[in-house]
């Protein structure tokens, strides 16, 4: 028998589709993906790129210092007693992806920790297989797979994510390790520009470190970055190592020469990050949907999560390229999920 609704993504935009659908007795059934050495390596790991970060203090609801008891009642002991110990104010990206989890599960959201490794949209119910071989039939389905950050690949980076290593201003640049701290961003393009921008209004200084001698970035953006006082930039240059160690975290970074490879230089700096583009997770999908020239997923209806296919329907950063953020990702997981309940009641599928 078909499932009614099949949620593929465990992040913001995946746990408010399941708690929508769930209440509205759609018995929704969420792949939250696999765990496995690949995807710690892509950073796909169940729970989303929201599990990945530390303190979230732009996700309204959580004005409370301390989350302890709170936590302790709210998830069940055995998911509780590998999480972190709270720290600080508002919430923890592991906290929060945890909560929305726990919430969709207590409206009676069935929970599966494997990847949909080939869907089949040619026909309906649309059929979904797993990276374990479970085959399952769907009457609608809700994409939430989200966008991976891209990062250079040193070691150094992987080793100081979440200390002082991100891909995201606008999540983590007011955080206090930042503030009023000389920052580096990596990056030519109007995101780099940005995020550079942005980050000045906390950094003390904000270094930009580009490999060639000019931007891609459009002129206005560009214009606007090289007009900025507090942004200095690096031309011909590349990240060679990020610095730091387990106390302090990210301390700067190693630049060479894009050029001149014998050129290094140090520079100080308690963050570092990377504005080299997202990757949206939509490789499983084997061209079956109509995608955006960034390869993200095209909603085909203005103001609906609608996608070429009917009865598909895509949620969060795997169809949004411009926001990137948990609320917005956790707002369209909603509509897709009332986008999906009145498609289902239109069809009438009960």
């Amino acid at each position: 028998m078909a499932e009614h609704v099949v949620i593929i993504g465990s992040g913001p935009a995946g746990w408010a589709s399941a708690i929508y659908t769930a209440r509205a007795s759609l018995k929704p059934l969420v792949f939250e993906g696999a765990i496995t050495e690949d995807n710690r390596q892509k950073g796909t790991l169940p729970l989303g790129q929201l599990s990945l970060t530390t303190e979230v203090e732009n996700y309204p609801g959580f004005p409370v210092a301390n989350l302890e008891g709170y936590l302790d009642a709210a998830l069940p002991k055995d998911r509780r007693d590998y999480m972190a110990p709270h720290r600080g104010h508002g919430v923890s990206g592991p906290e929060l992806m945890e909560l929305m989890r726990q919430q969709a599960v207590n409206f009676g959201t069935r929970v599966i920790t494997d990847d949909v490794v080939d869907i089949d949209l040619s026909q309906h119910p649309f059929k979904l297989t797993t990276l374990e071989g479970q085959k399952v039939e769907a009457l609608a389905v809700i994409i939430a797979t989200g966008a991976r950050a891209n990062y250079l690949g040193l070691p150094s980076e992987d080793r100081f994510k979440n200390m002082g290593v991100s891909a995201c201003a606008v999540c983590d640049g007011a955080l206090p390790r930042f503030r009023n701290k000389p920052l580096v961003v990596i990056g030519g393009g109007d995101s780099a520009m940005e995020e550079a921008g942005y980050l000045t209004k906390f950094a003390s200084k904000v270094y930009l470190v580009h490999r060639r001698d000019s931007f891609r970035a459009s002129k206005i953006m560009a214009e606007r970055t090289l007009a900025n006082p507090k942004i200095e930039v690096k031309w011909n240059s590349v990240i060679d190592e990020v610095l730091g160690n387990d106390t302090q975290g990210v301390t700067g970074v190693r630049i060479r020469g894009s050029l001149d490879t014998n050129r290094t230089e140090e520079l100080a700096a308690t963050g570092y990050f990377c504005a080299i583009g997202h990757t949206p997770n939509t490789d499983f999908l084997k061209g079956q949907l109509a995608l955006t020239n960034k390869n993200y997923i095209a909603w085909t209806t203005p103001h609906r999560t609608y996608t070429s296919v009917e009865g598909v329907f895509a949620a969060g950063d795997v169809a949004d390229d411009y926001y990137r953020q948990a609320i917005t990702a956790a707002g369209s997981g909603c509509q897709a999920a009332l986008d999906a309940e009145r498609w289902l009641a239109l069809k009438g599928f009960e």
